[in-house]
């Protein structure tokens, strides 16, 4: 490797809170939309973490239960800093979006709908439909290096768009025809040194000084340094499960082991055992067991927390603690309605995202481990391309929705696509940071109420 390509700086842990908790305030978009905006930040601007090891950990996320982006966020935050590392990153996913809906939820039981926050949602949505095209491009780019790879990515969107094919079947054919690629043309499907390859001469004249950096983690960086021993495998495993269930025996000892509350917390913490495949996934099953069978809410209000899930912050999973929430607001038992549902929120999010910590400190070393591995690197290429096909389609779906909300070409909402148009221009052609592109639209939308 050339020396005239030097090594970013690597953040200290303050600097990398402060973004930490920065990306849990603009993370809109749901998984493409964050996963766009941690490769444009972490990837690109900041230069902490390489594209390989990037999309190395985006393919482990996406074979998990459970929000891949959250999951995203905590590897990253522990190849930075460790466990402290992935515990903020996690934490700091979340929080933000938590507080903000509880905070709507309240607003949503008083008040019902307020116009000027429905307005600056109308400005933040083509702004996050941007955001995600321009993912859509940059991680294609990145990923999609030959002809085989471009193919499993327009199979994946065919699959998921034209035949409504599951999301974790596409994810495991691909896979598949990954590891089998691998194994008859490694050199085709194995990852190749984009993003810190070879310079034959200092940094061209005119380019940069930040682009010709190499990432803290890349390629090139040392092995993570965690040894995946069953020692560890143990401690890892008891802390997080005593963690995970601590808090539902405290409940369920002080308000009943039937109450609404302890029902809540064993469902959810069952659904982040199933939930592959993202929100969309496995929304149906929980709306069909949260209105029908437990009947914690009706299915107006179950849309209603799917349209603030999607216009917040953090994970789109979150609308779970919209249910939660709803829950113990309509079955309070012995508590007040309003601290009821703040209980049901609470353990709701809590059994949710808490398996999400397991799984990568469990499971990151194992994956580092096995970077060099040719059958591994090939597999995960593959299911790199065909998340890149899914993203397309998300980014078709959520357009679409956004920019023509009645369904069909007369109902174009011209505002919702200029402003959409606007931030694409802004983000992909100028490079505008993305918490102004975020803050523009969401003004502009008010502004136009």
């Amino acid at each position: 490797m050339s020396t005239f390509a030097p090594v970013a700086s690597h953040p200290t842990f303050r600097e990398a809170l402060r973004f930490w908790l920065k990306l849990g305030f603009i993370s809109f978009g749901g998984p493409a939309g964050q996963i766009a905006i941690m490769q444009q930040e972490l990837v690109e601007r900041k230069k902490w973490i390489g594209q390989e090891r990037f999309l190395h950990a985006l393919n482990f996320c996406m074979l998990l239960p459970g929000p891949e982006a959250q999951q995203l966020a905590i590897y990253c935050g522990w190849l930075l800093h460790r466990t402290w590392g992935g515990i903020v990153a996690g934490v700091f996913f979340v929080l933000p979006s938590a507080l903000l809906l509880w905070g709507l939820s309240v607003v949503y039981v008083f008040y019902g709908h307020i116009g000027w926050l429905e307005a600056v949602f109308h400005g933040l949505k083509p702004a996050v439909v941007a955001i995600v095209v321009a993912a859509v491009l940059r991680i294609g780019q990145k990923s999609l290096r030959n002809a085989p790879l471009w193919a499993i990515a327009i199979v994946a969107f065919a699959l998921i768009f034209f035949l409504k094919t599951p999301f974790p079947l596409i994810v495991v054919g691909a896979l598949l025809v990954g590891w089998c690629g691998a194994q008859l043309a490694p050199e085709v499907l194995a990852q190749s040194p984009v993003g810190h390859g070879v310079r034959a001469g200092p940094p061209p004249a005119g380019l940069p000084e930040r682009d010709t950096e190499r990432a803290v983690i890349d390629d090139a960086a040392v092995q993570c340094g965690v040894l995946p021993t069953g020692r560890r495998a143990v401690r890892v495993v008891s802390i997080c499960v005593l963690l995970w269930f601590v808090p539902v025996v405290v409940v369920g000892a002080l308000l009943g082991w039937h109450s609404v509350w302890v029902n809540q917390a064993l469902f959810f913490s069952k659904t982040a055992m199933v939930t592959f495949g993202g929100a969309y996934a496995v929304l149906p099953y929980v709306a069909q067991h949260a209105v029908e069978i437990h009947g914690w809410l009706a299915a107006p209000q179950m849309l209603d927390g799917l349209a603030f899930a999607e216009t917040t912050p953090g994970p789109l999973i979150m609308v779970l603690q919209f249910v939660g929430f709803l829950g113990g607001w309509n079955q309070p038992g012995g508590l007040s309605p309003l601290a009821s549902a703040s209980l049901g929120a609470a353990i709701t999010t809590w059994v949710t995202f808490v398996p999400c910590f397991l799984w990568i400190f469990l499971g990151a070393p194992h994956i580092e481990q096995l970077r060099g591995n040719k059958q591994l690197a090939g597999a995960l290429s593959a299911v790199t391309a065909s998340v890149t096909g899914v993203i397309l389609n998300l980014a078709v779906w959520f357009g679409w929705h956004v920019l023509v909300p009645g369904g069909n070409w007369a109902s174009v909402d011209v505002l919702a696509t200029g402003l959409g148009v606007g931030a694409f221009v802004a983000l992909h052609r100028y490079r505008v940071n993305v918490v102004a592109v975020i803050v523009a639209s969401g003004l502009i939308g008010l502004l136009a109420m």
